[in-house]
């Protein structure tokens, strides 16, 4: 085994690296769109008491684990488990913590690459002039392959390859002078940015709310974040979302923690180091997650608007266009600094993903850093990029199922049951509390060992047997069906119900509607889009505006009905439209005759190429499990 001989700068290099792993895209994006779904402020109580039961304990399971396994000169999960007992399986349980990074990885720096266009976008003024609808799509043509907004030939996958290079000249730098140093450059950077817009949101008040909108006021959306309501927070669904969101956000499972801490000395502290780590992330989510995107949307659009449209995608759909409230000027600068704070939270995230692997090449295989971060790169290269060519045929959905969703629970349910019952409670409470700079409450030593792993177990069988639309009152009165999202129901592509075949000559709807228009695109594909009946109303002097409950409307406005594109399909020259604009649609309707390769296929090829990798890591950790006793027998 090669000696690694890397280590942390400094110590506040080392907290910003970890808080860098932990900050990433689902602080600005992800945790507002939970908190909208879940309550809001009554979402808040049952997340602090999962990091507080959960989180933390987690934290020091994998910061203990770490530092446990660098003593052996291991920095990556499958050596560092089978140091901690002596059965040689743990070392494949351990693949996780490879299989995970490189998984992630593949997709979201495919993600990060659209901060980066963003930026760029953001700096030349694309979105100045546009209004929301033409912000919106301009999202689905950067994503549409051979499309391009900028000139630029396959513009998507040129700044997805840009991104991933970037990413591998950064980890070939090493630990100190590649990942410390962006750490330090970027957390400060995020939370710069972050203040300000957040400043922003906490000031708009109702100054941005449109002559005809009478709920547009930020500070709604700021109540409701942090108003308490007694008959929510008693709801089973809020308490697993909010465990489930400290699950992710803390960014344990990945196995990146371990690998950070795995170059922290064997009687330095790791308690408080991953207290004040986790804290912060959590001071990011909650506070400047809080006060962004979710305030100044409800400023301009509306308390409503928001409720019912709150998603991922608002941060490219919808922020772009809400900027361009502030004037060009402002808007520009806004623009920078929210794609330019999301890039800085992905990259610190994506570096972290890389940092395990090379760890796991450089010591087992006596690789150097720059070839390890060429082979890391290379094969993220090869398995991320389905994710872009197949992007909205659900490779990117699979992968962040799999290998995001379903991969770190597991590995944590793992790793708890190791650290507390097979390398023992005792041993693991020594682990987490030498050299400590905190003295640790008690109380902690039997949560680590039967509250968190519980916890984990709950959130496990959740997720695998999720019932119909997540109701669990209705699961528990006997009603249980398994939701199309659940575990179980993915592997039994519940979520197929039309075009179930891999292949077809006949393409099925997929939803009821109208058939709005038929175009033929620049790249000659036929363009159908089926559109259903949605409320507007409007005001003497203004535009259209959608809504969802008649209470919204402004007195004396005009109500009306028209259709909204609800889905778009898109078919080669070759094939046959069989309907006509006008026509309406049921589900199962057969719309187009011809070749037909269907979104069945694309979303098996994914999880077929994650069991291949998580197989080959498998057999790199059996060619250096091999290696490891050729050498001692030498």
């Amino acid at each position: 085994m090669a000696q690694n001989e890397q280590q942390w700068g400094s110590r506040v290099g080392l907290i910003l690296a970890m808080a860098g792993n932990a900050v990433g895209l689902g602080n600005f994006l992800r945790f507002p769109v939970q908190a909208v779904q879940n309550g809001g402020g009554s979402f808040i109580i049952p997340y602090v008491v999962c990091f507080l039961v959960m989180g933390i304990p987690l934290l020091w399971i994998e910061w203990s684990m770490g530092r446990f396994g660098g003593q052996f000169g291991h920095h990556s999960t499958p050596f560092i488990m089978d140091k901690m007992d002596r059965r040689r399986y743990w070392k494949y349980f351990g693949v996780f913590g490879i299989f995970t990074n490189i998984g992630v990885a593949a997709y979201y720096c495919y993600i990060e690459s659209w901060t980066l266009s963003y930026v760029f976008h953001s700096a030349f003024q694309t979105f100045s002039g546009m209004d929301q609808n033409q912000v919106a799509s301009f999202f689905d043509r950067y994503v549409t392959i051979g499309s391009s907004t900028t000139g630029i030939p396959y513009e998507s996958i040129v700044f997805y390859v840009l991104c991933l290079a970037l990413n591998t000249w950064i980890l070939s730098k090493g630990l100190q002078g590649g990942v410390e140093r962006v750490a330090k450059l970027a957390v400060p950077m995020l939370l710069l940015f972050g203040g300000l817009l957040a400043i922003r949101g906490l000031t708009l008040g109702a100054s941005g709310a449109p002559a005809d909108c009478t709920d547009c006021n930020a500070f709604a959306g700021l109540d409701y974040f942090w108003r308490i309501d007694g008959l929510t927070i008693q709801s089973p669904k809020v308490w697993l979302a909010a465990a489930g969101q400290i699950f992710f956000t803390t960014s344990v499972g990945f196995g990146t923690i371990h690998c950070y801490a795995s170059f922290v000395k064997k009687n330095n502290d790791v308690a408080l180091n991953a207290m004040s780590a986790g804290w912060m992330n959590g001071f990011v989510e909650v506070v400047l997650g809080a006060s962004i995107v979710i305030p100044i949307a409800i400023g301009y659009l509306g308390f409503d608007w928001v409720m019912e449209n709150a998603g991922f995608n608002m941060a490219f759909q919808t922020m772009p266009y809400l900027f361009g409230q502030w004037g060009q000027f402002l808007g520009t600068i806004a623009g920078l600094m929210w794609f330019g704070l999301l890039f800085f939270a992905g990259i610190t995230s994506s570096l972290a993903f890389g940092t395990p692997v090379l760890s796991f090449l450089t010591d087992e295989f006596g690789y150097n850093n720059r070839k390890a971060a060429l082979l890391f790169g290379l094969v993220t290269l090869i398995v991320g990029l389905p994710t872009v060519f197949f992007y909205q045929q659900g490779v990117f959905d699979e992968y962040d199922f799999w290998s995001g969703t379903v991969s770190l629970v597991v590995f944590a349910l793992i790793e708890s049951v190791l650290f507390a019952w097979v390398f023992g409670m005792r041993k693991g409470w020594d682990e987490i509390t030498r050299g400590s700079d905190i003295n640790i409450p008690r109380i902690y030593k039997p949560i680590t060992q039967f509250v968190t792993p519980i916890m984990l177990i709950a959130i496990f069988l959740t997720a695998l047997v999720t019932p119909k639309d997540n109701d669990w009152q209705a699961a528990f009165s006997g009603n249980w069906e398994l939701d199309k999202g659940s575990i179980i129901g993915k592997l039994l592509n519940k979520d197929v119900t039309y075009n179930k075949s891999w292949f077809a000559n006949e393409f099925e709807s997929e939803t009821a509607g109208q058939v709005v228009s038929i175009t033929q695109n620049s790249f000659g594909k036929q363009v159908l889009n089926v559109g259903q009946p949605q409320n507007f109303y409007k005001v003497p002097g203004g535009t259209p505006k959608p809504y969802a409950k008649a209470s919204i409307v402004p007195q004396g406005a005009q109500t009306f009905d028209s259709l909204v594109v609800v889905k778009t399909y898109s078919f080669s020259k070759s094939n046959q439209i069989k309907v006509a604009p006008g026509d309406d649609l049921q589900p199962g309707a057969i719309i187009a005759t011809g070749s037909f390769t269907n979104r069945l296929f694309y979303t098996d090829m994914a999880r077929l190429l994650l069991s291949l990798l998580f197989l080959a890591i498998c057999f790199m950790v059996y060619k250096a499990s091999r290696r490891q006793r050729k050498q001692a027998q030498a």
